[in-house]
C-alpha cells in the first residue's frame, strides 16, 4: 500500500502530525509513505526511517516570481506529483492549499476532514471520504489520527508525540559545540522565547525572572534558542539579566532537534522547538495564553502545560487591549516550580 500525507506547515503542525506515520506502520505492515511539506519543514522530515519519501512544496519561492512563472512552476510541480499513483491520500491539514494538492494528487480514496473540522470550506472538494472527529479527539495529533483511522479501518493506540528521529551527524554537532561552552556537566535547560504571534509570547520580564532563579539554582546551564533578529534581541535581554546564560547560534533543523534531545528540560510557549523536544520524548513546560493547552500541548507526561488563569483564555486573538495583563497572567513563581519538578524528576531517573 502506498499513502501520501499532505501537511505541509507550520512546524509544529508537521511534529503533530508524525503519530500517523507510527499509527500507518502498525495498521499495515510494510505500508509505503510519502509526506508533502512546504520545503523550510522538510528537513525535519527527510531520513525518516518510517518514510520512503518527503516531496518538498516550495510555494515562498513561487510567489516571488511573475504571475506566469508561478503558474508554469506550479503545473510542472503537478505533473511530478501525478506520477505516483496512491492507494490513500490523507489531507491532515485541512485548508484550501492543501485542499488543492489533494486534489491534483492521483490516488483513489482521498481522506480529510468533515465540514465540521476543516479549517476552510474548499478543502472539502478535495476529499471523497470526509472524516468526524469525536469530541475525545481534541488534541491536533488526536485529530490527525483520526483521518488515518477513518482511512485504515484500525484502532492501534500510539503515543501522541514522534516518533522523530535525531541524525546522528547532527547530534555529533551538537555534542561538540556544547563541550566547547563546557555545558555538558550540568543538566540543560533550553529557554526558547519566540513563537509565532505576539499574543502568545510570555512577557520578557517573567522570562528575565525565570532565568535568574534558575540561575541561582547553580544545577542548571540555561541556554537560549531563538529564530529571528527580534526574538534574539530578547535572549540579549534574558542573558543579561542571568549572565551564565548561553545564546544557541542559529541553527539547522535537524541540529535543533539533536540540541532538544539533549536537554533534561525544553520551557517555551506553543511554539514548534516544544513539540520537537515532545516528539523526542524531552520534558517540557509549555505555557498557553490565546491557544489551548489541552489541545495544542505536549500531551502526558513528563510535560507541563500552563494555561493563562484569564476568563477569556484561550481566545486565538492575534491583537488584544488586554495583552500587557495576559502575557504576565502566568507567574513566575508557578513557571519555576514546575520546572524544578521536571530537573527533580529527570535527576531521578
Amino acid at each position: 500500500m502506498k499513502v501520501l500525507i499532505v501537511k505541509v506547515s507550520a512546524l509544529g503542525d508537521v511534529v503533530h502530525a508524525l503519530p500517523v506515520l507510527a499509527y500507518l506502520h502498525a495498521a499495515s505492515p510494510g505500508v509505503q509513505v510519502d509526506w508533502l511539506v512546504e520545503e523550510s519543514f522538510a528537513p525535519l522530515l527527510h531520513g525518516h526511517p518510517l518514510l520512503r519519501r518527503v516531496i518538498s512544496l516550495r510555494t515562498k519561492q513561487w510567489r516571488k516570481l511573475g504571475l506566469s512563472n508561478m503558474l508554469t512552476q506550479v503545473y510542472h510541480f503537478c505533473r511530478r506529483l501525478r506520477q505516483e499513483r496512491y492507494d490513500v491520500v490523507l489531507d491532515l491539514q485541512g485548508n484550501s492549499k492543501s485542499g488543492f494538492f489533494t486534489l491534483v494528487s492521483r490516488g483513489g480514496d482521498k481522506y480529510g476532514f468533515d465540514r465540521h473540522q476543516v479549517r476552510e470550506w474548499p478543502n472539502l472538494l478535495a476529499t471523497n471520504h470526509r472524516v468526524a472527529v469525536a469530541e475525545h479527539e481534541h488534541h491536533i495529533a488526536a485529530r490527525c489520527l483520526a483521518v488515518a483511522r477513518g482511512a485504515m479501518g484500525r484502532e492501534i493506540d500510539v503515543a501522541l508525540a514522534g516518533p522523530l528521529p535525531v541524525d546522528e551527524t547532527a547530534r555529533r554537532e551538537v555534542r561538540r559545540q556544547l563541550e566547547r561552552l563546557q555545558l555538558q556537566r550540568r543538566a540543560l535547560v533550553v529557554l526558547n522565547y519566540g513563537t509565532t504571534w505576539t499574543t502568545k509570547l510570555w512577557h520578557l520580564d517573567n522570562w528575565c525572572a525565570l532565568a535568574r532563579r534558575l540561575e541561582q539554582r547553580g544545577d542548571c546551564h540555561l541556554l537560549l534558542t531563538w529564530g529571528n533578529v527580534a526574538e534574539h534581541q530578547a535572549a540579549q535581554m534574558i542573558t543579561a539579566a542571568a549572565p551564565t546564560a548561553h545564546i544557541w547560534p542559529r541553527c539547522s533543523l535537524p541540529q535543533l532537534v539533536a540540541l532538544l534531545d539533549a536537554a533534561a528540560v525544553v520551557v517555551g510557549c506553543d511554539t514548534g522547538p516544544i513539540h520537537i523536544a515532545a516528539a523526542v520524548a524531552t520534558p517540557t513546560l509549555s505555557l498557553y495564553r490565546v491557544t489551548d493547552a489541552e489541545r495544542n500541548g505536549p500531551a502526558g507526561e513528563p510535560h507541563c502545560r500552563l494555561q493563562a488563569p484569564l476568563e477569556c483564555s484561550p481566545c486565538l486573538r492575534k491583537q488584544c487591549d488586554d495583552d500587557e495583563r495576559c502575557a504576565r497572567s502566568i507567574g513566575v513563581d508557578e513557571v519555576y516550580r514546575n520546572v524544578c519538578a521536571l530537573l527533580d524528576g529527570k535527576a531521578a531517573q
